[in-house]
């Protein structure tokens, strides 16, 4: 049975080295955690996967990796200055802060009380001072979407590969809000990574193009194991709409703690290229933009047989890495009853699965078998197929039990029998089935399985 409530999953990550509370020996900051050995391993394998098949396996997308600093100016006319804000509420008796939305019948959520003061708007962008002087003069935001810088870079993108519409450019990267409410583990942090596509299309044609998006990244969750029947459509009302959006469909996910949001697709018309592009009035922007641009670009393309400039549509399909980090462990957590015992398994997918082969020799002090083990191993990692591990540990039951929980999808064991033929023996963690095969057939094995 998967998971019964989040405290399993945390406590599986500490165990087994998925994530630590940051700065944990000082007490820890909250909102902050930090990817131990196996945790960054299955981070990068998620977001490989998500490049792999949005850039990779595609035609029509570029990659970027832009700066986490960002200039003043350029959150300044994304709108994000004057709307990227939650509504703070003090309570005057326990002294606790919360988000006003987040209250119930008007009650503290930390002590029950009504005695509260009124809302105020809180900004959730972190800033940090540019060069030796402290002061308003020289500031950054530490960048609270990966999006805009993609924006900016647009020119660039299209001067330098000859794109235009339909097209997208993808980048993941480090995110920071200044949450006032965190909650379920790493579900919402201050300090977060996102795998963010931003999808240039034709006016007119971004409804079509935002359904498309819907279905292909509902999709993709499918392809990482996700069940069907844990995911849910939810089209976002108009009055909780961003301030960019026409439409918005989020892909809402059955966590532990409840169902929220996983993936959000936005179409975010020309509101942003519109934002952060010069003669305005040449353009033909629907987005109402209610200051003076200094931007040098001109952020729109024309076809030779085209009169006018077009600024691009947007079409956003945007993901948490922690979220679906997340989702996917719950996901692949199993309990299992075996022999009157139990075992707990990650049944991830395994191009997801942190180490993709265990190679174990039965006795950890016999010379021969060891070294063959290290062959199989040398050999198998050799060929990039992700992490490949040789464990001497001496006790086959503890190791397979450890690797049925880390999610290792094969195990490899080399015993006397080996001496002999020349087989090992292969045991699949899902079926927990084992078979002999000659070593000489490992390689072909690993490479058709991956």
């Amino acid at each position: 049975m998967p998971a019964k409530n989040l405290e399993e999953l945390v406590s599986l990550c500490k165990r087994r080295g998925f994530i630590f509370q940051s700065h944990e020996i000082y007490g820890g900051m909250q909102g902050l955690y930090d990817y131990g050995p196996l945790g960054v391993e299955l981070k990068n394998n998620i977001k490989s996967s998500w490049w792999r098949d949005l850039v990779y396996e595609r035609d029509d997308i570029e990659g970027l990796d832009a700066a986490i600093l960002t200039k003043q100016s350029v959150l300044q006319y994304s709108g994000h200055e004057d709307t990227f804000t939650d509504p703070l509420v003090d309570c005057k008796d326990c002294k606790a802060r919360m988000r006003a939305d987040h209250i119930k019948d008007g009650k503290c959520l930390n002590c029950g009380s009504t005695n509260l003061t009124e809302a105020r708007p809180f900004n959730l962008m972190f800033k940090t001072n540019i060069g030796p002087i402290d002061d308003d003069s020289s500031f950054a935001y530490l960048r609270p979407e990966t999006a805009q810088q993609i924006f900016v870079n647009y020119k660039n993108v299209t001067d330098s590969t000859s794109r235009v519409p339909p097209f997208g450019i993808a980048q993941i990267g480090k995110a920071f809000r200044n949450e006032i409410t965190l909650k379920s583990f790493i579900f919402r942090v201050r300090e977060f990574e996102q795998m963010e596509l931003e999808y240039f299309v034709e006016p007119g044609t971004d409804e079509e193009w935002h359904e498309k998006w819907v279905d292909q990244r509902l999709s993709w969750w499918l392809k990482q194991g996700v069940e069907k029947n844990n995911l849910e459509l939810l089209d976002v009302p108009k009055d909780e709409l961003s301030h960019y959006s026409k439409k918005t469909v989020d892909i809402m996910y059955k966590f532990p703690h409840g169902l929220e949001e996983l993936e959000g697709i936005a179409n975010r018309t020309d509101f942003d290229l519109g934002s952060h592009s010069k003669n305005q009035n040449e353009l033909n922007i629907s987005a109402k933009i209610k200051h003076n641009n200094h931007s040098n670009a001109k952020l729109a393309f024309k076809r030779p047989e085209d009169k006018d400039w077009i600024v691009p549509y947007v079409i956003e399909p945007s993901a948490g890495v922690d979220r679906a980090f997340l989702a996917l462990l719950n996901e692949s957590y199993f309990e299992e009853e075996i022999d009157g015992g139990q075992r707990i398994v990650l049944k991830l997918k395994p191009h997801l699965s942190p180490i993709k082969v265990a190679v174990i020799p039965l006795k950890k002090n016999n010379a021969e078998i060891v070294n063959i083990a290290k062959q199989i191993k040398n050999n198998l990692q050799s060929h990039g197929l992700g992490r490949v591990l040789f464990e001497n540990s001496g006790n086959i039951g503890k190791s397979y039990r450890r690797h049925d929980e880390i999610g290792t999808p094969t195990c490899i064991t080399v015993d006397f029998e080996s001496l002999e033929n020349q087989t090992v023996t292969l045991r699949d963690r899902d079926t927990m089935s084992q078979e002999r095969i000659n070593i000489n057939r490992v390689e072909d094995f690993f490479k058709d399985k991956f």
